[in-house]
Formats: structure tokens, sequence, C-alpha cells
């Protein structure tokens, strides 16, 4: 089975390729896996020939999509990229991929959500983003076949590329004062390395529709901070909470206040859950101070 990762050096498209390798050196029992990495000096999504080129010569039996434009604020200056990247990106993907009936497997995000819901968004719900990135996002899945797999997730932190588990350490090096963050923001932090492994479990059995995929629970990013400090053996009490409104400078773009994700069609279907978002930080934590 030929694999082809976009976005193969992000946070997520790297651990993608980690969880593959694993796979194909035998380590899970499965088919033999042909992994193709291809970053974006590889592979440009937005560049509709180039996508065309490269996955009708490669002819992979599945695409695993988590190539986007992740800069939340900077979308909101430059929407025609962010459109450009996630939304005729991903247009440009699903198009290769029916010319070689290659199964896509597709990432996005709890910002096609507007935050408003007092309990959990499940599969489901309807969608309604905030900023230009949550609808650059949504623009991505509504381009696919509905035999696609399509993985929400949210908060994203893992060993590669800027996170905020990284930004709480380098904060909390740098200065012995107090770290200030948000206590108004919910959501689920996700481990990148629990994510790749549930996406490529889902991708290779070519699981079809939309599946949440978090880790389980649900904090703020104060809460988070103070996580990440007592896992690092520092004192979680520096953490003081503060509102969205005291940022300084404020965010461009708006953030849901409630963007919890219910893993509903993963939970109903008998899937086996991602681990509590505490545990899988831990160990992220300790391989980051190593």
């Amino acid at each position: 089975m030929r694999i082809l990762v976009t976005g193969a050096a992000g946070q997520v498209g790297a651990e993608v390729v980690a969880e593959l390798e694993r796979r194909s050196e035998g380590m899970v029992k499965g088919p033999g896996l042909d992994v193709i990495a291809a970053d974006r000096s590889r592979l440009d999504v937005s560049d509709r020939d180039e996508v065309l080129a490269a996955v009708t010569a490669l002819e992979p039996d599945v695409v695993v999509h988590p190539a986007a434009w992740t800069a939340v604020d900077a979308c909101e200056d430059d929407p025609d990229r962010a459109f450009a990247v996630n939304a005729l990106g991903t247009r440009n993907v699903a198009e290769a991929a029916r010319i070689v009936r290659a199964h896509v497997a597709y990432v996005s995000t709890d910002y096609v959500f507007d935050g408003t819901s007092i309990r959990p968004y499940n599969e489901w719900d309807a969608p309604h983003p905030l900023s230009v990135y949550g609808a650059s996002k949504l623009g991505g899945e509504r381009e696919l076949d509905p035999s696609a797999t399509v993985v929400r997730t949210s908060w994203i932190c893992g060993r590669t590329g800027p996170n905020m588990a990284k930004t709480v350490l380098r904060l909390a090096a740098a200065s012995s004062g107090p770290l200030r963050f948000v206590d108004d923001q919910h959501g689920s932090p996700t481990i990148a390395s629990d994510l790749a492994a549930k996406l490529v479990e889902l991708a290779l059995a070519r699981r079809q529709g939309v599946f949440h995929v978090t880790n389980a629970g649900a904090t703020t990013w104060y809460g988070f901070a103070r996580e990440v400090l007592a896992a690092a053996g520092w004192d979680p009490g520096r953490v003081e909470p503060i509102p969205t409104s005291d940022l300084a400078p404020p965010r461009r773009a708006p953030r849901p206040e409630h963007s919890v994700l219910d893993n509903a069609a993963l939970r109903l279907s008998g899937g086996e859950l991602l681990p509590p978002w505490q545990e899988s930080l831990a160990q992220l934590v300790a391989a980051l101070t190593r």
C-alpha cells in the first residue's frame, strides 16, 4: 500500500510519517507500506498542476492530507492565501485522488465551530466558523467526496513546530515571574503523536465521514499551562488566569469560547478513544525537556 503524506514537515504530518514508518517496519500488524513524505518544498498543494502531476505519477492508494496554513491570526490579514492553501489546496488533492482512486484523509479543526454551544460539539453539529482560518478549513472539508475521512481536532501540541506546550516551557525558562494565560477559552488539548496514530488507523481502514479526534478531557489555556509546568517539575502556581479581553496585543482572529469536541463517531462505533490529555502531555513535556 502506497501512502502519500502532504505537509510532512508539519506538526501533524511529521508524526503521521513516523507512525506510518513504525507500521511499515512491522511494529504494528498490517499491510506493507510504501510511505512518501511530501513537505511543502516537494508538494505545494495550492498548485493544481503540481498536485496533479505528483499524484498521478506516484499513484498512491491513500493520501493523508494535513498540509495547511495554520497561522490563525495571519489568515485574517491574508484570506486569499488561507483559502488558496486550505480550501483550494484540498480541492486539488481531492481532484488528483479521484483520478488514481486514492482515499483521502483530511485534517480539520475545532475552529469550524463558533464556540457558543454549552455542550461539546459532535460531528453532526452545524459548523459556523468565526475566523478566516476556520472558514478556509471548512471550505476544505466541503471539497471532499463523502467517501473521504475528515478528522477534526483541536489544540495540537507535538515535538515538531511551534505550539503552546513549547511556548509555556520557553516563557517559564526565560523568567521567574508570573505567566498569564486566558481562562475563558475551553478546548481539548491533543497530542500530535496520539492524533497521528488514530488518523493513520482511520485512513488505512478507509473510514468514511467526519470524526472528531482529541485527547480525552477539556481545559482552558490557563489550566493547560499549569499542567505543563507541573509536568516539567516547576511551580504551576506561577500561572495566573486572565480573560481573553486582557491579551496584549489583542489577537487578530476571534477564538471560539467553547470548542470542546465530542468524539461521538468514534465512541458510538466502538472505536478506541485517545487517552486523557494530561497523561499524553506529561510524556510530551518529558520528551521536550530531556
